[in-house]
């Protein structure tokens, strides 16, 4: 009998390997299957609504309302069964893989890291799914009719306030921040195609869908800013660019945008000698901002957006306008000519009083350099400006765009060229989380940020080309050793310029060579970079060093001459992030030429 038990006990023994590996077999398989029907159900998901998309924008026109009555996504038969499926597969996936059996696997000599990168895909996987599913209710929102009455923009507005969609939107840009975070530390290079193929795959769908989310966050937080049936009141910035500020360029003209039951009006327009300077401080922005912009830069409507923190000038716009008016503003809106330009290719050519044409094709022109050239007055240029923008603030209030506008939209807030504000918390809590927002992030990662401020009054960063290359170095530790080469070149014509253009007010009773620019130059770093080296055309320079927001900021004052470039080479180590370099980039007249590097190579 015992002899019968040592043998059973000794064939048992020698079965249990096998077993083992059939069970680990069998979770592999599983898993994979799991994965791969995730991937499956969401490419499904993506088609139908890709198909739908292009349907609203086919029906919508070009900037057209939809017809009321009618969803603006009219069709989405597959949408919701396949995100569910997808979900149910990845929720899958990653119980198979969170057990005690996998973290066996995961020790294992030979498929110990294939095991450990399978985890982290389906983690992510798990996640990404959840913030997809987050988002079924904005794409319930848009499968419903329009309400009667209100199309376009109004309209899709008044549902999106409806709904109430904008915390599901920020648990959605939580979730796929988590995927993310899961793909970054799977080994990319375990040396099995299929998964390597898989991470690599996954990480690039997880920042698409980032960059999509983070369109949609821009959306849903206009609801509660415009959308109210009680009427919201902004300062409206029109920034001029031929002369740089942090946020884009001095402003040149301003109004009052009001808002409310689906209208817009722009009331109180003038030129910035309208807003009267202050002579103390309107608005505390705490000691850094005041010993790195100085005290005018919160009583001065001219020094008041140097900073590129949106949020600073905005707050500095509304004091000034409530202490001249005792009218106290719900937030402010910025944009530029450029950002003019993008919008009147949507809404059609505006004609002014005396007959003449501004359209898209002219409009940069006509207010960064043409009107200066025909008004030799300045109040008279400032007049006519004044003049344009009413006309085209009339017509984009009258003329209010469908929701096949909102890829212009877009482009504006990505390009910086429209910022909103709001004092009220809430609203600003969402709105700072998002491009909208213009908020100078406080968070650790890459980070290259060019800032340029005209210190001589001229008007010459109509020519202004700037080029930046960051190129990030390999890990060591903790730390990585980077490189930022900055050219700028003061690109003026040959020729006769208006003196208004050129005239520099620092120096008015020693002016230098026509055309000659004066630029303060700050390169943002990374937070918890430090300077190990700098260089003006090749040879050794001292920066002044500065915090704004938690980043170090390295500056220079420089004299452009006309057709002159130059170039700043500086040499940080930076703490090692496995983040995506951010480099932002102000929004000038000629678009900043930037690479970024890694190791002298293209970054995965």
């Amino acid at each position: 009998m015992d002899k019968r038990r040592l043998l059973a006990g000794l064939a048992l023994i020698g079965v249990l390997p096998a077993m083992a590996v059939g069970w680990s077999a069998y979770l592999v398989l599983t898993t994979w299957h799991h994965l791969s029907a995730t991937r499956s159900a969401l490419a499904e998901a993506q088609g139908d609504l890709s198909s739908a998309l292009s349907a609203a924008r086919s029906s919508t026109g070009r900037a057209g309302p939809p017809e009321t009555g009618k969803p603006l996504l009219n069709s989405l038969p597959d949408f919701v069964i396949a995100l569910t499926q997808a979900r149910e597969h990845a929720a899958a996936a990653r119980r198979f893989t969170g057990g005690a059996d996998w973290d066996l696997l995961s020790r294992l000599p030979l498929l110990g890291e294939e095991a450990v990168a399978v985890r982290g895909i389906a983690r992510a996987a798990d996640e990404l799914t959840a913030a997809l599913d987050e988002l079924r209710s904005v794409v319930a929102v848009l499968r419903t009719p329009v309400a009667g009455g209100m199309p376009g923009l109004t309209g899709l507005l008044a549902k999106l306030a409806d709904a109430g969609l904008a915390d599901s939107v920020q648990r959605a840009r939580l979730r796929l921040a988590r995927a993310r975070a899961e793909l970054i530390v799977v080994p990319g290079d375990t040396g099995t195609g299929t998964i390597d193929v898989a991470r690599a795959t996954a990480l690039k769908e997880i920042d698409r869908l980032r960059g999509w989310v983070d369109k949609l966050a821009q959306i849903v937080v206009l609801p509660s800013l415009f959308g109210r049936e009680e009427p919201t009141r902004y300062f409206l910035a029109f920034q001029t660019n031929a002369e740089a500020r942090g946020t884009g360029g001095l402003v040149g003209a301003f109004g009052i945008l009001s808002a409310g039951g689906g209208k817009f009006r722009i009331r109180h327009l003038a030129a910035n000698t309208g807003l009267e300077n202050a002579t103390t401080s309107v608005v505390d922005h705490g000691p850094a901002f005041l010993s790195r912009y100085g005290p005018s830069a919160t009583q001065l409507l001219s020094n008041s957006n140097l900073s590129p923190h949106f949020p600073y000038a905005a707050r500095t716009w509304t004091r000034l306008w409530e202490r001249q008016t005792g009218s106290r503003l719900d937030g402010a809106i910025a944009t530029d000519p450029v950002g003019l330009a993008r919008l009147l290719a949507l809404v059609g050519a505006v004609t002014l009083p005396g007959g003449e044409q501004v359209t898209a094709a002219n409009v940069v022109d006509l207010t960064e350099r043409a009107a200066y050239a025909r008004y030799q007055d300045p109040v008279e240029r400032k007049r006519f400006l004044v003049t344009i923008a009413r006309s085209v603030g009339a017509a984009l209030t009258e003329r209010l765009p469908g929701p096949a506008a909102l890829p212009v939209f877009f482009q504006l807030v990505e390009e910086g060229r429209l910022r909103v504000w709001s004092r009220h918390e809430r609203d600003q809590a969402r709105l700072a989380v998002t491009a909208l927002g213009g908020a100078l992030p406080t968070g650790r990662g890459p980070y290259a940020g060019l800032v340029v401020n005209n210190s001589g009054g001229t008007k010459l960063d109509y020519y202004l080309d700037r080029e930046l290359h960051y190129d990030l170095g390999v890990r060591e530790g903790d730390w990585r050793r980077s490189r930022i080469r900055l050219r700028l070149t003061n690109g003026v014509p040959e020729g006769d310029l208006p003196k208004y253009v050129t005239y520099r007010m620092d120096r008015p009773h020693d002016q230098p060579a026509i055309g000659t620019n004066r630029l303060w130059i700050s390169l943002y770093a990374p937070v918890g970079a430090s300077l190990q080296a700098a260089r003006i055309d090749g040879k050794p320079t001292s920066m002044i060093l500065e915090t704004e927001r938690l980043h170090p900021v390295y500056s220079k004052l420089v004299e452009l001459g006309p057709r002159r470039s130059v170039s700043i080479e500086l040499d940080l180590r930076e703490p090692y992030s496995a983040a995506k370099p951010y480099v932002p980039v102000q929004p000038l007249v000629r678009p900043q030429r930037t690479t970024v590097t890694c190791a002298g190579r293209s970054c995965p």
